[in-house]
């Protein structure tokens, strides 16, 4: 009802809301927890989606994702389980943590009620964007019905855990108010909510419950909340005369404030380091810090006395940023067809710089001029498709084609396209860049 029952296109439109066009974010981590909304897609899963995008770095590391949405059919009295062993989705089925459910036996608001899920739409919408982002991890499905919010952050603190644990609330906002009275209920409930405060009523959402629940345990850990999106269906896919709210919000970890000379040294380091291992030296160290297990895009590039000396990367986050870094360095000394291999004799002339890539967006754009005229020249990095080819040019590449035309002529070409291929044909994705040269960073 909520959402496509096919699952290549449930896929498919999931991935297209992820990758939706959006201001790059370069927190090192995840969100420890998050708000996001719950209507059908075509309302809401954009929205939604922006919390999401924010969780593919989270693959491999969460392992339990603990869900809490309000009850809108069947009355709870308390916080329900299910009593089941999975949830089931057209992208597969994903194990109930059987361990999570022992933990809270006792706890006199946890309840096992099969019927408040039976029909309740509030937490299953969510489990495909996890599916997705997450990969395999257990649930811990929690529909809230008659209960303080106190009790729910008591069984969210219960389950709070290390990174292997995310705290998703599902909750729309404010119901069939026209749109400009809409517009201003939602904001200061939104404001409300990045106050911590938990007033909030179920007219202004419906999960003031779990969402006051999270308020109380976000604040006692000193998590940072931060508005991602805020619109309504006016805004999206139906009328305003009378529209629903939506938001997504995410909490932070206190230290998650952004990459910085600490993290670039351990970076130009590694991938240093990955160069000389494969020469013969110490093999590097990627473990240890947990920000070096998320799974990051990265670019190493080399130069020898100004020049290129290599070049090789990942436009798409695949594996642990430790490793990633490592490769990339290797292949772009030993890999890039454009150089002989780098020795030893020469690894001390080499400098190093690492690219750390943002999630790339889809641009959307009618043709040439278009797309033209929404390029940052200096700040976009671009990938451009088209005729089962491929092409990027990180941002650095302005620095020598600081024309778009010339930039995008270059692309196409790069990417074994005429520079006369119809732009309106190719598919075009923007990312940014946080950059580390070995010569301006002092290396330990």
């Amino acid at each position: 009802m909520f959402y496509p029952g096919d699952a290549a296109t449930l896929a498919r439109d999931i991935r297209a809301y992820l990758e939706e066009p959006r201001e790059p974010g370069f927190r090192p981590g995840f969100p420890k927890a998050i708000i996001a909304p719950h209507a059908g897609y075509m309302y809401s899963g954009s929205v939604a989606a922006s919390a999401y995008s924010l969780l593919k770095s989270a693959r491999g590391t969460v392992k339990r994702v603990v869900l809490l949405g309000p009850c809108h059919r069947v009355a709870a009295r308390g916080l329900a389980l299910p009593g089941v062993s999975a949830f089931e989705t057209p992208l597969g089925r994903v194990p109930i943590d059987e361990d999570a459910v022992a933990a809270l036996k006792g706890m006199p608001q946890v309840v096992t009620q099969p019927v408040a899920h039976a029909q309740e739409h509030s937490l299953e919408v969510q489990v495909p964007f996890l599916q997705e982002v997450l990969g395999e991890f257990k649930l811990v499905p929690l529909a809230v019905g008659f209960a303080s919010a106190q009790d729910v952050a008591d069984v969210i603190e219960k389950l709070w855990g290390g990174p292997e644990t995310l705290i998703v609330i599902s909750s729309d906002l404010s119901h069939y108010h026209p749109y400009r009275e809409a517009t201003a209920i939602d904001r200061a409930t939104v404001e409300s909510i990045l106050a911590y405060r938990t007033d909030i009523e179920h007219e202004q959402a419906c999960g003031a419950t779990p969402v006051s629940g999270l308020l109380i345990t976000a604040k006692k850990h000193g998590l940072l909340p931060e508005l991602l999106d805020l619109r309504n269906s006016g805004d999206t896919a139906g009328g305003r005369d009378r529209v629903v709210g939506y938001a997504s919000i995410a909490f932070w970890e206190p230290a998650q404030v952004g990459y910085g000379d600490e993290h670039g040294r351990t970076l130009v380091g590694l991938a240093r380091s990955g160069i000389v291992s494969a020469l013969g030296g110490a093999a590097p160290t990627t473990a240890g810090d947990p920000w070096l297990s998320e799974h990051r895009a990265t670019f190493v590039t080399l130069t020898k006395n100004g020049d290129l000396r290599g070049c090789i990367g990942s436009l798409e986050a695949h594996r642990p940023l430790g490793v990633d870094v490592v490769e990339n360095a290797r292949a772009a000394a030993f890999r890039d067809p454009r150089f002989p291999q780098v020795t030893a004799r020469e690894i001390d002339a080499i400098q190093v710089e690492v690219s750390l890539l943002s999630q790339p967006s889809a641009l959307e754009f009618a043709d040439h001029d278009d797309l033209v005229a929404q390029l940052a020249p200096g700040l976009d990095g671009l990938i451009l498709a088209a005729e089962g080819r491929r092409g990027t040019f990180l941002p650095q590449v302005w620095e020598s084609l600081p024309e778009p035309e010339q930039f995008l002529a270059h692309l196409k070409q790069k990417a074994g396209l005429s520079p006369s291929t119809p732009t309106r044909r190719c598919q075009v994705w923007r990312y940014r860049v946080l950059k580390w040269k070995e010569s301006e960073l002092k290396v330990q």
